[in-house]
């Protein structure tokens, strides 16, 4: 009776559409079997997004600037604040010193260029003989002073040679001056300040 009592609940249990604790052990296994590789495929998943390859990175966006925005930027000129705080007296004489020397040359020259026309269209000559007519009184052959002295080509590059040279020696002796005033200047007051730009 046992054994087929056996036998006779397994099938009622069966027609009944219940399983028995064996199968629903197997089916609970193959549950846990089916979740773990799942989780192992997830965490491959994650694995994958936390750490792709860097074949597969796409490229970032290169975002192009329109033409004009562009060619603006690269026109704007950079501008530089500066302040003048010292000048060196000694290369301000040594730069003073060859300008006037410059200046200088550059004056005798006019002059003795000016000087050989004016003589050549008889300016001179014209001047001596209308101061003559003035000063002479009637028979005498000689005035009282000689006119012609003044225009001579040695007195007069003379002159403009001893000037050119007393020019030279105030405008390197004023520019050194000036060059030490501004130094205390700027040591009480500050310095100029000055602006400086590109080009556009």
């Amino acid at each position: 009776m046992s054994a087929q009592g056996g036998p006779a609940k397994a099938t009622s249990t069966r027609e009944n559409g219940q399983k028995p604790e064996t199968e629903v052990l197997d089916m609970i296994g193959d549950k846990t079997d089916t979740e773990q590789q799942e989780q192992q495929v997830e965490e491959q998943n994650e694995t994958v997004r936390i750490r792709p390859s860097l074949t597969s990175e796409a490229p970032p966006p290169v975002v192009e600037l329109p033409k004009k925005k562009a060619a603006a930027a690269a026109r704007l000129p950079r501008k530089a604040h500066l302040v003048l705080r010292r000048v060196e007296p000694w290369s301000a004489m040594k730069f003073s010193f060859v300008v006037s020397l410059v200046c200088f040359v550059v004056l005798f020259v006019a002059v003795a260029v000016l000087y050989g026309v004016l003589s050549a269209l008889g300016v001179f000559e014209s001047i001596v003989q209308t101061v003559n007519q003035l000063t002479q009184a009637d028979g005498q052959t000689t005035g009282s002073f000689d006119v012609s002295s003044w225009f001579e080509p040695v007195r007069i590059l003379g002159y403009t040679a001893l000037i050119g040279a007393v020019n030279v020696v105030l405008i390197t002796a004023l520019s050194t001056l000036g060059a030490v005033i501004y130094n205390i200047a700027a040591d009480l007051v500050g310095g100029v300040e000055v602006t400086f730009s590109e080009a556009e």
